[in-house]
């Protein structure tokens, strides 16, 4: 498979659809100085070619009640049984993400808990319970202090920087 070249333009357009994935083509266009047609185009191959691979809807896990974030090392005793270990760890819902990771432990989880006891609960009757996990390594997050979708390179100047949509300024005329 070959590598999709994005340029300066649709990094511009990703850099808005990952701020907001519900921001209209046509105001899209006005910020990077081209047709609505243009764009429409642009996202299509940008998905035909695997970039872009969905939308989705983000809550805010605390608005649920779910005060709780942590992370979880996991060490296997068996790397062949790494599969089987995933396939049960899909089975909880608190799982939000699972990593295999290098380092000393396998894999990483990150997971959401209403509150300290039922993150024990999921660790000591759930977790743990597991086939094949050896032993587990738990962080709980007291802040987030960076959350976004990615990172796009600026492939147009030397060096690599984070491309960000910018505000109030006029198209360019092309």
């Amino acid at each position: 498979m070959s590598t999709y070249h994005i340029d300066q333009t649709d990094q511009k357009i990703l850099s808005f659809l990952v701020n907001n994935a519900r921001m209209p083509f046509l105001e899209i266009a006005r910020e990077c100085g081209i047709s609505g047609a243009a764009i429409h185009q642009r996202v299509k191959r940008l998905e035909k070619n695997g970039v872009i691979t969905g939308s989705r809807l983000l809550v805010k896990p605390q608005a649920l009640g779910l005060n709780v974030c942590a992370f979880i090392f996991i060490n296997i005793s068996e790397a062949d049984k790494y599969i089987e270990v995933i396939s049960s760890l899909k089975k909880i819902p608190e799982v939000v993400e699972c990593h295999f990771v290098t380092g000393r432990a396998a894999l990483l989880l990150k997971l959401y808990c209403l509150n300290n006891d039922h993150l024990m609960d999921i660790l000591l009757n759930t977790i743990q319970h597991i086939p094949h996990i050896q032993s587990t390594e738990t962080m709980i997050s007291l802040d987030q202090s960076i959350e976004r979708q990615g990172w796009l390179a600026d492939s147009s100047k030397s060096g690599m920087k984070a491309a960000t949509p910018k505000r109030g300024r006029k198209p360019s005329k092309a």
